[in-house]
């Protein structure tokens, strides 16, 4: 018995012995991407979509990007700064648009649409409460992937987009009001915020989300006794906890923020809908009764505006006054601080991209990442968005369906 166990040991060895196979890990198949970035043509979009550091962090991963010659003009970078950074610089949108993948910040007009080729991927905006139902017939004929980053979710369940966006337009919105309040724009002359002895000025702002509670950060960092608005307790709540101070809040009650709004300096419209258009909860009478010379700040305005006397304006034209009151109802106010807002854009972007590369592709990374799935409105010239569908009777098609099917 023993005999047989020490000739089986000795079998066992010499197998050991003998070539193996070498056990190699199986690597995913990473893809190029061909990224072009066109120079935008929306009115007063000055952002771009990746800074030169980005380019120069993908071109290192072995992506090719092409950056249209002025791309980054109006946020302060050079076409020398994209080239040292690796980027071909093209001097003509055509070039632009036969990359594979398409990303800017605007949505894209219909002249550039009908430069892309088929089946190409398109990152933007969607701006939807602004769009046409031709808009979207244009890219299903193309056969277009849309994507829109406003629509992105991070792995929390956060829009990391309309997140960044949102800061910076909470935190330029009261340095505007600051602008239009003093003399030398033909206000008051106050200054926002208070100093010993005197008053100090009042804000009030309609909305808890992100763009309310950096307004109040803003505000209140500068002395002004504020006032914050919302329709969710929740919401009231967390922006408490978030800034570590007890403010005024209140659920939005119409008399009461009536009277809020006849003694405010300085209101910020600061709600955002889930879906469509925002909620009109200041009517004209309230603005008719608010102090001379006052300001209106209408963040909303991107999504119709929560103030009934808001009308659209531009970055040349930014305010108009109505009933005494100055109103500023620009929708872009993030292209007024380009630069920073290009910086935040290109944060979010830049690792999206180095993933789908290591993933395979757009379509591949599609399949492993929802929360960028959930931004997707259109795939391979298919409406997939269950609003755009209904609100402009456009048969569309269920995602996860389409992209199961596409495996096979």
């Amino acid at each position: 018995m023993t005999e047989n166990r020490k000739s089986v040991a000795r079998i066992a060895q010499a197998g050991m012995m003998m070539p193996q196979e070498e056990m190699l890990e199986v690597a995913r198949k990473a893809s190029q991407l061909h990224i072009g970035i066109p120079k935008e043509t929306s009115f007063q979009e000055k952002r771009v979509s990746l800074v030169p550091a980005a380019v120069a962090v993908l071109v290192n991963n072995g992506h090719n990007v092409i950056v249209e010659s002025g791309a980054g003009i109006n946020s302060n970078f050079q076409d020398k700064d994209y080239s040292d950074a690796g980027a071909q610089i093209a001097y003509g949108p055509e070039e632009v648009y036969t990359s594979n993948i398409v990303l800017k910040v605007a949505p894209p007009t219909f002249d550039e649409i009908e430069m892309m080729k088929q089946k190409q991927a398109l990152i933007s905006a969607l701006q939807l409460t602004v769009q046409q139902k031709n808009f979207f017939n244009h890219l299903i004929s193309k056969k277009i992937t849309g994507l829109a980053f406003d629509y992105i979710k991070d792995r929390s369940g956060i829009y990391p987009v309309v997140r960044s966006m949102s800061e910076i337009a909470g935190n330029t919105s009261i340095l505007i009001a600051a602008e239009y309040l003093s003399t030398n724009n033909n206000g008051k002359g106050m200054m926002l915020g208070g100093i010993s002895g005197v008053p100090p000025t009042e804000v009030v702002i309609i909305g808890a989300g992100t763009v309310g509670e950096f307004a109040a950060r803003a505000a209140v960092g500068l002395g002004a006794l504020v006032k914050i608005y919302d329709n969710s307790l929740y919401r009231l709540r967390r922006l408490q906890n978030d800034l570590g101070m007890r403010l005024y809040t209140s659920i939005i009650e119409p008399r009461e923020l009536e009277n809020a709004l006849k003694t405010a300096d300085v209101v910020i419209g600061a709600l955002r809908a889930k879906e469509g258009r925002t909620p009109i909860v200041v009517s004209e009478e309230m603005v008719s009764n608010m102090k001379i010379g006052s300001v209106i700040v209408d963040i909303s305005i991107d999504q119709g505006g929560c103030i009934e006397t808001s009308e659209v304006t531009n970055h040349a034209s930014p305010v108009f006054k109505k009933y005494g009151v100055t109103h500023y109802c620009v929708p872009n106010i993030a292209s007024r601080v380009a630069q920073t807002a290009s910086y935040a854009l290109s944060n979010i972007f830049t690792p999206i991209l180095l993933d789908m590369g290591e993933k395979g592709g757009f379509d591949n990374y599609l399949r492993s990442n929802p929360g960028v799935r959930n931004g997707v409105y259109m795939y391979n010239g298919i409406l997939t968005h269950k609003y755009i569908g209904e609100t402009y009777n456009i048969p569309y098609k269920d995602l996860d369906l389409l992209i199961a099917a596409t495996q096979f």
